[in-house]
């Protein structure tokens, strides 16, 4: 059998958790609170791309200026004002019963195979079904709660009347405290998130409360199947209802009924009385005093929830303490680099949005808990981006708390494998909570999101290297496994095993019936493969002789002229204005991936340098950066890791809140800020088998000195 003694070292060693400094004392510890507070966010004026969120991973809700979700249709060009959950869904009820099977096309791969794929189609009963598969079901705005604010003349304030803005989220408590005046009228605003239940906690001072100018409302849209969209639909109220069903002072109980989908909401204030204003919107007046505060909780069952302000303020408090506390954290102010301020803020910023955004029972989709994008589904292949760095900060448990799920759709994902000819479990790429495949020209070619489970395992056995954890993801590893061996097609010709067509790599951008073995997907192949194998070596198991036939012959990465091409065959990637766009992913199979056989790193160093000179930056996406970073530490290259960073492209913006802004369309993309923990980690804590050095991906002449606690080193 072949091994490789690197890899097989790298694979036995055990994460440890390490303090970057070197230094034993408390007194060279690092002020966390410090480091965290002063990377808060201000704002002093409405910036409709600076929507601020309170959440805790299960459930988040995106505020206004106002404090509250006051002015929603502001926002909507910006960062739009969510309230979402992960067992929050609606699908309409279709006209017919499409499967997946009604939109199969029958495509021709190697050794005369017909493997069917679940595609788009515009027209027709294939265009109805697949429209219907691809926006249901879909995530659920749970609604509104907002300030009705009232002018001197009784007129409804709008959000140019809002005066000396002051709001800031404070991260060490998760709380957003919003100041400004209306007609000269102090009103101040606290909104915090229960760190373990679907709940937000509010606080409303101002002399507006006891002049009726003030009230607490809550709206409740529609679902809706917008591609990319703020997810609710306010132009339907008669396609759903919501149900007064209890009510007492300063109480109500609400019941949601979207067609299959009933929740409920309940809101407690200390005082006042709520009223129906029309079938979807509640209005909390006859309010005396200065002060109003309680607390609005969703669920799906009917509960009474009997948490005030005080107890949600207390509880998140005391969980974000401990969650900066604990885990790892960096200190840049010993840089000179003068960019190092900003790299700090977007650390800590992405460490606080991938917490209430990324850490939750199922894979995120792309924009999170915030707003929808494709439906609200989440995309397989960019839950690596999303989940890798919680271990390597020192936050196991939040990446773990999503794997149970790859469990759960299991027998659906066999059967998709056997459906196209395969052994093992094919893992959808975009998809719901019911784990079926969503029918796409492009995603459903896609295969590097097969290996993320074997990898997850990889970390999660790091972290509690004992019989029980390779149990516990015993049979993701091993089904995994299966499939990618078995789609490992063998070509007599060569005696070489090929990732054969259809396929689109993860440069989405090659014809999926004219690429063959593109090459971050190969060295992801043998990663994955061969870790199946050292999991049945740690299960005394002997190892799987066809596995090993296929990681003894797996075919070469492609490359022409001291160059990895993108793909075999595509050897004008680097003449070809057209081919020089989309994610450079071939420098991803040393960077995301520890060094394989298949990989040398003096053609990946020549090909990072013709990357760096000839990209089409403007096409890249979020995660790219980070994603080079993380290639040029590897190899050395500390200057660039850094450069790469910030790389000048506006897909590598970082607005006020933290968010990684795209474009127009997709203003928010937490694949970014995951992307960004990785590598910064990474490049302080290193990476197995590297070099035994300080911040070894940093620079080294001194401008990046770097303090860190807490952190893992990568695979």
């Amino acid at each position: 059998m072949k091994h490789l003694c690197g890899f097989v070292a790298g694979v036995l060693c055990i994460f440890s958790l390490a303090c970057g400094s070197g230094d034993g004392g408390d007194e060279n510890r690092i002020n966390r609170q410090e480091v965290v507070s002063r990377n808060n966010v201000q704002l002093n004026a409405v910036d409709t791309f600076g929507a601020l969120s309170v959440g805790n991973g299960e459930f988040t809700m995106t505020v206004d200026v106002s404090g509250l979700q006051s002015f929603p249709e502001v926002y909507e060009d910006g960062i739009a004002l969510g309230t979402q959950s992960q067992w929050g869904w609606h699908a309409f009820p279709p006209e017919k019963n499409y499967q997946t099977e009604d939109v199969a096309v029958l495509y021709e791969s190697c050794n005369d195979r017909q493997i069917p794929y679940a595609i788009q189609h515009r027209d027709g009963y294939k265009g109805e079904a697949t429209n219907w598969l691809r926006s249901n079901p879909h995530r659920l705005h749970l609604g509104m709660l907002g300030l009705i604010l009232l002018r001197q003349d009784g007129s409804r304030a709008e959000i140019n009347d809002l005066k000396d803005i002051e709001q800031t989220l404070d991260l060490w408590e998760g709380r957003i405290v919003s100041t400004y005046r209306v007609d000269d009228q102090p009103v101040r605003v606290q909104l915090v998130a229960h760190p373990d239940k679907d709940m937000v906690g509010f606080k409303i001072e101002s002399p507006l409360v006891g002049q009726r100018r003030l009230q607490l409302s809550m709206r409740f849209p529609n679902g809706a199947t917008c591609h990319v969209c703020p997810s609710y639909d306010f132009d339907t109220p008669d396609q759903h209802e919501s149900r007064l069903i209890a009510s007492g002072d300063g109480n109500v109980r609400i019941e949601r009924i979207l067609d299959s989908t009933t929740y409920y909401v309940q809101t407690t204030t200390n005082q006042g009385s709520w009223k129906s204003e029309t079938d979807h919107l509640f209005v909390l007046d006859s309010m005396s005093g200065d002060v109003v505060e309680g607390s609005m909780w969703f669920g799906q069952e009917n509960e009474p929830i009997e948490d005030e302000f005080a107890a949600v303020e207390k509880a998140s408090v005391n969980a974000w303490a401990r969650y900066w506390s604990d885990g790892g954290i960096m200190d840049f102010s010993q840089c000179t680099d003068p960019r190092a301020i900003e790299l700090e803020r977007r650390v800590i910023l992405s460490q606080y949005l991938t917490r209430i955004q990324c850490a939750g029972s199922l894979p995120p989709q792309e924009t999170g808990l915030t707003s929808n994008s494709w439906y609200g589904k989440f995309h397989l292949e960019m839950h690596w981006w999303h989940g890798v760095h919680f271990p390597m900060w020192g936050h196991p448990e939040l990446l773990e708390k999503s794997l149970p799920w790859y469990d759960d759709i299991l027998p659906r994902a066999k059967a998709a494998a056997a459906w196209q000819g395969f052994e093992g479990v094919r893992w959808p790429k975009m998809t719901a909570t019911d784990g079926r495949s969503s029918p796409s020209g492009v995603g459903e070619f896609l295969i590097w999101q097969q290996p993320h489970p074997i990898y997850f395992a990889e970390l999660m056995y790091r972290q509690n290297p004992t019989r029980e954890t390779l149990l516990k993801y015993q049979d993701i590893v091993m089904e995994t496994a299966a499939f990618m061996a078995s789609f490992a097609a063998f070509d007599s010709t060569d005696g070489k095993y090929h990732l054969c067509h259809p396929i689109i790599p993860a440069q989405e951008i090659f014809h999926a019936t004219e690429t063959d073995d593109p090459p971050f997907e190969l060295a992801y192949w043998w990663f994955g493969l061969e870790t199946s194998q050292l999991w049945r070596e740690r299960m005394s198991m002997p190892r799987d002789t066809g596995i090993q036939r296929v990681l003894d012959n797996l075919a070469a990465l492609p490359f022409s002229e001291g160059l990895y091409l993108p793909a075999a065959r595509a050897t004008e990637a680097y003449t070809d204005d057209d081919n020089r766009r989309d994610h450079p992913i071939v420098l991803g199979a040393l960077g995301m991936l520890p060094k394989t056989p298949l990989v040398n790193e003096d053609i990946m160093d020549q090909t990072f340098t013709e990357v760096l000179k000839r990209w089409n930056w403007q096409t890249t996406w979020g995660w790219d950066y980070p994603m080079m970073a993380m290639t040029a530490a590897r190899l050395g290259r500390g200057r660039d890791a850094i450069d790469a960073l910030f790389m000048d492209a506006q897909k590598n913006t970082y607005l006020v809140n933290g968010h990684n802004y795209q474009d127009q369309r997709l203003k928010l993309y937490l694949p970014g800020n995951g992307a960004i923990l990785i590598a910064v980690a990474m490049m302080a804590a290193g990476w197995e088998n590297g070099p035994d050095m300080h911040n070894p991906g940093f620079p080294q002449d001194g401008t990046w000195d770097v303090r860190w606690e807490g952190l893992q080193k990568m695979l």
